[in-house]
């Protein structure tokens, strides 16, 4: 008969040493898909300090001395690969426009020439060296915004320069900018223990590989950062492990703090809207979820060449 979600959480993983009621309780409150690892841990640690019964304070003090030489590690690995060459932060802008509809009564003529004209300049900003512009329609989904570009550079400057090129342009003096959200890639602070794979060189962004793309601006409660690293660590191991079951759905998260409005900008790269619903909905129940001051607007965007968004435009 298989165990349902009720049993495992109170399931207690077998122990080798001597534990207080009070210490098992405590063991109880860790999620269940990292309970034995860390009662295995806390054994060890006891064993190591020749402690023969495990009560409240000896978990306590395990718990901080085992995660704080964990976390010491993981930053100190973490600013060694950030040293080395090639590790540059990127900037990154989700800049979301919409046309004025007055552009579609021009002649024709007219409109194709403009047209032309808008998307030689997207292109051979796309074509520098060090510069990524992708486009993506927003066009029937959204009624206040029609296409959108992620740009990504090393230089925060070439989002003005091409932003500056493109309103000189006929088509660009019809264009409204409605969104725009700009941030920077960083690793990320938080362990993924149960995928290390997934922490990969989170300066270096390789989008596009997705059909889709959900976009929205985040912000924790100032609660979230009033607790220590640990208790922080702790929640996020259930929202990545959550995350962890939906392999379909890439996450690309960039940082605001002090450069926009918001903390983060989170973009979901997937070829399956349904699995991104799924996820969502699933980290909806999760404890983080409490901590969430905004996450909103949403953006669902299709994956398109700079010619075929600019199209979608009806022009």
């Amino acid at each position: 008969m298989a165990i349902d979600d009720k049993e495992l959480e109170q399931l207690m993983p077998e122990t080798s040493l001597n534990w207080t009621e009070d210490a098992k309780a405590r063991m109880l409150n860790v999620p269940f898909f990292v309970r034995k690892s860390v009662v295995r841990g806390i054994e060890q640690y006891a064993r190591d300090k020749d402690i023969e019964l495990i009560d409240d304070e000896v978990v306590s003090r395990a718990r901080q001395e085992r995660e704080g030489e964990a976390i010491a590690k993981m930053e100190a690995e973490r600013k060694a690969r950030e040293a080395q060459p090639g590790a540059r932060r990127q900037y990154v802008n989700f800049a979301f426009y919409k046309l004025d509809s007055a552009f579609r009564r021009l002649p024709q003529a007219e409109i194709d020439a403009a047209k032309e004209e808008f998307i030689n300049v997207l292109e051979d900003y796309d074509a520098q060296e060090g510069t990524i512009v992708l486009a993506y329609s927003t066009v029937g989904v959204r009624c206040d915004s029609e296409i959108m570009l992620w740009r990504i550079s090393y230089e925060m400057e070439n989002f003005q320069r091409m932003t500056t090129a493109m309103l000189r342009t006929k088509l660009g003096k019809y264009l409204d900018t409605t969104y725009s959200y700009f941030s920077q890639t960083k690793r990320s602070m938080y362990m993924d223990l149960f995928n290390p794979e997934h922490e990969e060189d989170r300066t270096h962004i390789i989008p596009g590989k997705a059909k889709y793309l959900f976009i929205y601006p985040f912000t924790k409660k100032r609660e979230w950062y009033l607790l220590s690293k640990y208790a922080r660590q702790g929640i996020m191991d259930e929202h990545i492990y959550v995350g962890n079951q939906y392999p379909s759905v890439k996450l690309n998260t960039t940082y605001c703090f002090g450069l926009d409005d918001y903390d983060f900008v989170v973009a979901f790269e997937t070829d399956y809207p349904d699995d991104f619903l799924d996820l969502v909905m699933d980290l909806r129940e999760t404890e983080g979820s409490r901590y969430t001051e905004k996450d909103t607007p949403i953006f669902s965007c299709t994956a398109m060449s700079i010619r075929d968004a600019v199209e979608t435009l009806g022009i």
